[in-house]
């Protein structure tokens, strides 16, 4: 007793901690270890890419109009491309609504000089200083087609007065693919070296979900490494590192800005902060210009909802290395993906995504039905037990080594484990872990609806206990939304603990039934998906428990 009790109060603490670390504490800064081991590998013969730009802050709508523009279209996107920089710097999703009760859709990419500028650069730099390249000011000009489709290109073009003209055809495919095939064209007799260069900038960190279990900022995969960035950490320090192959970019949870550098080129990549956030890649190996003859290079821009599907099909036939990546998977990742497929396919079968989180939910109880025969049946045992463990504890209260001993004795002769119940349990959590992590990061549960006044999966429970789920007429505090599903699940919780031995120990029994009121609360917040996850998960275990229970039996000492 005294063992289990021991057990209880460490599992009960850890569980509290864990909790503030996920809700309350702040997420740990831990960005040396990536810089330290690349210091040897930021000296490269390449020029950097500098910000000299001061920007006027004006509104969106001033910016869009402030320059002349390329409108571009197709099924997923429209926007338009920036003639002063030929910047790809306004964006927005076709498909993708901004809250589920409006029209207005997701603006990914804005103007550098509004308040959201997020804007994606290219061409080349040199490291001569005196050759004149086109920068962020410079008017570039319309070669033909005048309206980027799928199935129409356009071509722009800027020319020194140095005799040397550098053009640009951009290609959109039908969903977010940017296909960038730049040259240079040397009419002279010098000889020059350019270096590729791709960037996206964005002014300011947007709001974040700001929850350990998922990335938002600069993200990248150079040489198989997957390099993840917070928008503090690069506010601290520059990252930078050499790379044979990858790709670079920003991601947001749904979200996704990306460049993919010329294949079989090394690279170099940087993140940094001067007044705004930048991912850049510039090539270390320079491409010779020779007199009276030119260079081309191809890059790709990637700026995507990260829809499972969209993002697999660019990985493969693109053949981008851990493209993939840009969801986040986390390191459960051989776990996570494989649960999405089968979400997934349940949502293709029945048609709504709550009935497919059931459904999965039902699939891994099922899976794992002969671990949890084992342990409940282990928990019926103890708690069939406990009567003759409070007599014997009674027994011998004033000899705790006579006590150990008959406990002992009690376990041997009925074959109980005491820790048998927890075993099978810690072979389950990464499941369920993994099935959270799938639920709450990818974005085909957004605005997803389920039955009733669940209008969207992604989202908390709109209902409140205060007021009486909505029949009172009036709103109540966004801390005291403590919605139906929330309760059912806190119910549920609260009879499972009834359905197991109870602590002898009061005080404990008492923290013990006050757990999951302290759960209600802290999970209210979280997406309705999850909570329907947790609730139907729970009712399950219940059904499977009160089965086992009834058919264990013990026998106990007269």
């Amino acid at each position: 007793m005294e063992t289990r009790n021991i057990i209880a109060a460490i599992s009960l603490s850890a569980a509290v901690i864990i909790l503030y670390t996920l809700f309350f504490a702040p997420p740990p800064v831990t960005k040396e270890s990536l810089v330290e081991k690349n210091k040897t590998e930021q000296n490269s013969d390449a020029p950097s890419l500098d910000q000299k730009e001061n920007v006027t802050e004006i509104s969106r709508e001033q910016a869009l109009s402030d320059s002349e523009r390329i409108p571009f279209e197709n099924q997923s996107v429209i926007g338009s491309i920036s003639l002063r920089g030929a910047a790809i710097d306004d964006l927005t999703f076709k498909e993708y609504n901004m809250v589920l009760d409006s029209d207005e859709k997701v603006n990914l990419l804005a103007p550098r000089n509004s308040k959201e500028g997020y804007l994606i650069e290219s061409g080349f730099i040199t490291s001569d200083k005196n050759v004149k390249i086109p920068n962020s000011n410079s008017i570039w000009s319309v070669s033909g087609n005048n309206k980027l489709t799928a199935q129409s290109p356009v071509k722009l073009t800027w020319t020194n007065d140095q005799g040397i003209t550098f053009e640009k055809e951009i290609s959109i495919d039908d969903k977010f693919l940017f296909t960038v095939k730049q040259s240079v064209i040397n009419s002279t007799n010098n000889k020059y070296d350019f270096y590729t260069y791709g960037q996206i900038i964005r002014n300011e960190a947007p709001e974040i979900t700001n929850f350990y279990i998922l990335h938002e900022g600069l993200v990248a995969t150079l040489d198989d490494e997957l390099i993840e960035e917070d928008y503090d950490d690069i506010e601290e320090k520059k990252f930078t590192r050499t790379a044979q192959k990858g790709w670079l970019g920003i991601g947001d949870k749904y979200w996704i800005t990306s460049l993919i550098p010329p294949k079989g080129k090394e690279f170099k990549t940087t993140f940094d902060y001067n007044n705004k956030f930048r991912a850049n890649f510039v090539s270390t190996e320079p491409l010779e210009l020779n007199s009276n003859s030119s260079i081309e290079d191809k890059m790709q821009i990637i700026v995507a909802a990260k829809r499972v599907d969209v993002i697999d099909g660019y990985a493969k036939s693109l053949k981008i290395d851990k493209f993939d990546l840009t969801i986040d998977w986390g390191f459960l990742y051989f776990i996570t993906k494989p649960l999405f497929f089968g979400i997934d396919y349940f949502f293709k079968l029945l048609g709504n995504y709550g009935l497919a989180i059931i459904a999965i939910t039902i699939c891994i109880r099922l899976a794992f039905f002969p671990l949890a025969n084992f342990s409940f049946r282990s928990m019926a045992k103890m708690k069939a037990l406990t009567p003759e463990m409070t007599r014997l504890k009674e027994l011998h209260k004033d000899d705790k080594m006579k006590l150990q001993q008959a406990m002992m004795a009690l376990y041997k002769k009925e074959k109980v484990n005491p820790m048998s119940g927890c075993l099978p349990i810690l072979v389950q959590i990464p499941v369920f872990f993994a099935l959270y992590k799938v639920l709450f990061v990818t974005i085909e549960m957004r605005h997803m609806p389920f039955y009733g006044w669940i209008q969207d999966l992604s989202e908390r429970d709109p209902t409140s206990v205060f007021n009486l789920f909505g029949l009172l007429p009036f709103d109540v505090p966004s801390f005291l939304v403590i919605g139906a599903w929330p309760i059912a699940m806190g119910i549920s919780m609260w009879v499972q603990m009834k359905l197991n031995p109870a602590p002898t120990d009061p005080m404990q029994a008492k923290i013990f039934m006050f757990f999951p009121l302290f759960l209600t609360i802290i999970l209210a917040p979280f997406p309705a998906g999850l909570v329907i996850y947790w609730t139907v998960n729970n009712i399950l275990t219940m059904a499977q428990q009160v089965f086992i229970m009834k058919r264990t039996t013990v026998k106990t000492a007269t």
